[in-house]
């Protein structure tokens, strides 16, 4: 049943995050809220690569490149359709993670180099957390950005 929930909440928080994501256009990928913040392509590429990311903490191997953490947007061009391909894979990764991790494996600590030692079910609800942070600041920037 726990899992059931967790699969439940995963595939709310992809169906929210894509609600927005989908309405990424080459019309907008380049908005900002101000001169000095990050893209809406800048944005939609770090979640993707971060969710793949955070997954390679689990024990997930990835050769996904962090072009974007812990980076300022320079105006660099991300394309659509990887963006969205990192995504889904981030997504699909974390669906097998919750299938195979036992309920108290989610309570097993784990070494990162982001945050340190932490439990698995934190650094998965810090990832959920991550990424709705950063949808929500898409959605504001398609409605109230500009191409600076």
């Amino acid at each position: 049943m726990k899992k059931e929930i967790m699969l439940q909440q995963l595939e709310q928080s992809r169906n929210d995050c894509l609600r927005i994501l989908d309405k990424i256009s080459l019309e907008n990928v380049h908005f900002r809220l101000t001169e000095k913040t990050a893209s809406v392509g800048f944005i939609f590429r770090h979640i993707g690569e971060t969710t793949n990311l955070i997954a390679h903490f689990f024990g997930y191997k990835t050769d996904i490149e962090g072009t974007t953490i812990g980076q300022v947007d320079s105006g660099n061009e991300y394309d659509l359709t990887t963006s969205s391909n990192l995504f889904e894979k981030g997504y699909q990764t974390l669906v097998e993670l919750v299938k195979v991790t036992t309920e108290n494996g989610w309570l097993e600590e784990i070494e990162t180099s982001w945050f340190g030692k932490i439990s698995r079910i934190k650094l998965y609800t810090i990832l959920l957390l991550h990424n709705a942070h950063h949808c929500g600041q898409i959605a504001s920037t398609i409605v109230k950005g500009k191409r600076f």
